[in-house]
């Protein structure tokens, strides 16, 4: 499953700490994330999803699918 929080990070020219701060979730957590760790919380993905303005479903699948 390919994750795609950097790619919308990026479109939003956010830095990995900006996203930070904006979801309350760790610049570690999200740095992990981009990096393909998987072992993540519902509820962090779904603070980064929202500070990102997406879905949880869209970090992970294309919405062209």
């Amino acid at each position: 499953m390919n994750c795609k929080i950097r790619e919308l990070r990026k479109s939003k020219n956010l830095s990995q700490e900006e996203l930070a701060i904006i979801s309350g979730v760790s610049r570690q957590a999200i740095s992990y994330l981009e990096n393909g760790g998987r072992d993540a919380m519902t509820k962090t993905l779904d603070k980064i999803a929202k500070a990102l303005g997406t879905t949880v479903s869209a970090l992970f699948f294309d919405d062209n699918v």
